[in-house]
């Protein structure tokens, strides 16, 4: 009994906090993208400008988190939900699932204004935003 305690608490020590930043390469201005994950997994969202990644956000499973520094530009929208996330190999080890959001997001700020994004990882009554699944070794880690 002692032992599988230590593993959970090992496990417990390893999973990120919500709204935990585990990569930022490109940010700095003044868009904002809420995450709600109304999943039972934990999740794993990632922006991409381009080519190039520009940050991932840990949301934990029921929960909200935000990016409140989102440089302008148009960005591919990547998520990943699982269980046991694998902070060195930056992946989930159990029931991963990977996908994209098949739109885009604008941001742009201007003198008075700057973008807001709220996106969903789970289905939403009337929701629009539609997604398409990813081959784990096309998605930016």
């Amino acid at each position: 009994m002692r032992e599988s305690a230590a593993v959970s608490q090992a496990a417990l020590a390893a999973r990120p906090g919500n709204g935990k930043v585990l990569y930022d390469r490109i940010s700095g201005g003044e868009g904002i993208l809420k995450i709600k994950n109304g999943t039972g997994k934990d999740g794993v969202v990632t922006l991409v400008r381009g080519k190039t990644k520009a940050f991932s956000l840990y949301v934990r499973a029921k929960s909200t988190a935000s990016f409140k520094r989102v440089d302008d530009g148009t960005y591919t929208v990547y998520f990943t939900t699982g269980y046991r996330f694998n902070s060195s190999k930056r992946k989930f080890t159990k029931s991963a699932v990977y996908q994209r959001f098949n739109d885009r997001l604008k941001f742009n700020t201007t003198a008075t204004q700057s973008t807001i994004w709220t996106l969903t990882l789970n289905p939403v009554k009337g929701g629009n935003a539609r997604t398409s699944g990813v081959n784990p070794k096309d998605f930016p880690a």
